[in-house]
């Protein structure tokens, strides 16, 4: 169960400045989301500090209030010191977590502590300071649905260590990830399985804080033009053919999603996934069929 205490603001007590955290916020789709913000304090974070300034540039001259914090979600601690900074500024309505790494980027291991349990640290670190009528929107991928369905149905019992036993939780997946040689391959299994754990965290932080009038709903973008989806192309590149429209996606098209789908006005939008991939999960599974597709991303098997 997600921890926090919840504190409603008494009628005296002047009107704070409302807050959204964007995690990942310095480039790619959490810097394009944060452009539709605009009726709110953004405060963006990410792992370097000079990106997240000129991020912070190029949003003030969007048009939107923005702040910067340097954050490692892979650290619990981190995560705790950024939700209390965000505390601090005003009241936080939403959170987008955005931030996370590609089997280019890094190892197995780090992908999945980002990916995965850095959207624990998130949903669980920042539910301490939200209120009922705010959001969370975990950013999950379209490798979410990469994995065959067996396989990912024959692990979903593991998903309940994060909460309970961290160590246990990532070692049984590296131990998975590790059955493939290929240092490539080995992190896209990772990948997958990391997405598809954020479809089903989201969903159950959903049910753990609706109570609370918390909602949380996770975004599974497809290939997306972005610096990390560029670097993804020469292995993940065949989905592009599997979409309605045969591209990839653009950073404005999935930020303009994924700001409204955290939007306080989709109030009822919760426990769910929304697949943003131009179709190409749709298309690989019927209309534009290759069985061994789904083995390829998750890196079981070679091109």
């Amino acid at each position: 169960m997600l921890q926090g205490v919840y504190r409603p603001h008494s009628k005296g007590e002047p009107t704070m400045k409302e807050v959204c955290v964007i995690t990942g916020g310095g480039s790619g789709m959490g810097l394009a989301t944060a452009k539709y913000i605009k009726d709110r304090l953004v405060i963006i974070s990410g792992r370097t500090e000079s990106k997240l300034a000129a991020a912070c540039e190029e949003l003030k001259e969007a048009g939107v209030e923005a702040i910067y914090k340097t954050c490692d979600t892979s650290s619990r601690a981190s995560v705790a010191e950024l939700a209390k900074f965000a505390s601090e500024q005003g009241v936080i309505k939403q959170v987008i977590n955005s931030a996370g790494m590609s089997p280019s980027m890094t190892n197995a291991e780090k992908l999945f502590r980002i990916n995965a349990v850095g959207t624990v640290y998130v949903n669980q670190e920042f539910a301490k300071y939200m209120d009922k009528g705010s959001v969370i929107c975990d950013v999950a991928s379209n490798s979410a649905y990469a994995l065959p369905g067996f396989m990912t149905k024959a692990v979903k019992f593991a998903y309940k260590w994060a909460d309970k036993d961290e160590d246990k939780f990532v070692n049984f997946f590296m131990k998975l990830a590790g059955k493939i040689s290929d240092d490539y391959m080995s992190a896209g299994m990772a990948y997958s399985f990391s997405k598809n754990f954020v479809t089903w965290y989201a969903a159950k932080s959903a049910f753990d804080l609706g109570p609370r009038g918390i909602r949380v709903v996770s975004v599974s973008p497809g290939l997306i033009r972005t610096a990390m989806g560029n670097a993804e192309v020469e292995h993940g590149g065949d989905l592009i053919k599997k979409a309605c429209e045969e591209r990839m996606g653009e950073a404005d098209e999935l930020g303009y999603c994924i700001a409204t789908c955290a939007d306080p006005r989709n109030g009822y939008l919760a426990a769910v996934d929304v697949l943003a991939d131009g179709g190409s999960t749709r298309g690989n599974a019927e209309f534009k069929h290759d069985p061994l597709a789904p083995l390829k991303m998750a890196g079981i098997i070679k091109d």
